[in-house]
């Protein structure tokens, strides 16, 4: 079995940080999904895409991979780097180079 840790981005609808502390394990997907015949809903054969487990570090994430024998890729969390700003800057004025005139 193969399975994915990562640490999740935040979402689009949030300014903050929450929910991204935790490190989750997530399944790959063994079957491709596609169209169910009756309705035309997407479904798939494979039912363990619907689980995550949520974990408090990377290195307990490992662990529980490796004592199940479970094949596990990593992807790491992207570093974001704030510049802090004030509402002031948008007014400040800088006098143009001399030696562009």
């Amino acid at each position: 079995m193969r399975v994915k840790i990562y640490k999740p981005s935040k979402t689009a609808m949030q300014s903050g940080f929450a929910k991204t502390e935790q490190w989750i394990l997530e399944y790959i997907p063994e079957t491709r999904r596609g169209p169910e015949s009756l309705m035309g809903w997407t479904a798939s054969g494979d039912t363990l895409n619907q689980v995550k487990l949520k974990f408090d570090s990377k290195d307990q994430a490992i662990a529980f991979a490796e004592s199940k024998g479970w094949q596990y890729l990593i992807s790491k969390p992207k570093t974001r780097i704030v510049r802090p700003r004030n509402y002031g800057d948008n007014f400040k004025y800088f006098p143009p180079d001399e030696a562009q005139n």
